[in-house]
């Protein structure tokens, strides 16, 4: 509602704000603060998810937000690799806290602040063999017993898909909204709707959504091939009521960089329309 004062208690509207607000989420540690929280999420693996998730975070860096990246994509994290980042995380051991300290996020050379199972684990390419209800419990844990320092937005980099993982942050985690992530393939449609399906299950508003992989632009003539198909962003789109829609084209040279850990410092067009327009 526009002329929402977003006191619930001086209100009676029957509305998702209200039901929000009457959840009991996953506590932050006592030390932390998180202002907004964005889910990015896919219906399908392999669309670059993680991609966009570091392109929104690191723009937001870069407008002057303090960010945080927290890394649910637990079997497949790459958020680490993308930002150069190897080092173990810290953990402070303090008695006067109710799970007896706090680990402190890596941060990135523009200072956002990550938390990911990979550093946490001995090797990176440790498998992490867990089942669905352990992996949901670290995600609640990274939420809850990380020091978030003073963080003006977070960005969750979500597994594919509608299962544990998805449920409890949806359910358990104080989301803003979500960003879905998706490729110009026929089945799209499909899968974007149920990812826009759960989202409103769950009560949660779909913020915009990025067609990853959308076209590739011939470096001699300039012309734009859909390699993956025609894009079907703005139909569905319509169909579904979102404003807030971007495109990333195929570029040879930025998954060397996303490789070396450079992607704080990858700026593709319409990226920080987009941003602003989310946050």
């Amino acid at each position: 509602m526009s002329d929402c004062t977003h006191n619930c208690a001086t209100c009676s509207s029957a509305c998702s704000s209200r039901e929000q607000a009457q959840r009991e989420y996953e506590k932050l540690n006592p030390l932390s603060k998180v202002k907004r929280v964005i889910a990015v999420v896919s219906g399908k693996g392999g669309v670059g998810k993680s991609f966009v998730t570091g392109l929104l975070a690191s723009q937001a860096q870069r407008q002057g937000l303090k960010t945080a990246i927290l890394d649910a994509d637990l079997t497949g994290p790459s958020i680490p690799t993308a930002f150069g980042l190897h080092e173990r995380i810290k953990v402070v051991h303090d008695n006067s806290l109710e799970a007896g300290g706090y680990m402190v996020p890596a941060r990135s050379e523009s200072g956002i602040q990550v938390m990911s199972l990979n550093l946490l684990l001995d090797s990176e390419t440790e498998p992490v063999l867990w089942r669905g209800a352990m992996i949901a419990g670290t995600v609640a844990q990274f939420w809850g017993e990380v020091f978030w320092d003073d963080v003006d937005i977070m960005f969750i980099d979500m597994p594919p898909g509608t299962g544990d993982v998805p449920l409890t942050v949806l359910d358990a985690l104080p989301l803003d909204g979500i960003v879905i992530v998706t490729s110009p393939q026929d089945m799209v449609s499909m899968i974007v709707t149920k990812a826009i399906n759960m989202a409103k299950t769950m009560r949660v508003p779909v913020l915009g959504i990025v067609e990853n992989m959308s076209c590739f632009y011939c470096p001699s003539c300039g012309e734009a091939h859909p390699i993956f198909g025609d894009s079907k962003l703005e139909q569905i789109a319509t169909e579904h009521g979102i404003n807030s829609l971007l495109r990333l084209p195929i570029a040879p040279g930025i998954a060397p960089r996303v490789d070396a850990g450079m992607i704080e410092y990858i700026q593709l067009p319409g990226v920080k329309e987009f941003t602003q327009q989310i946050i």
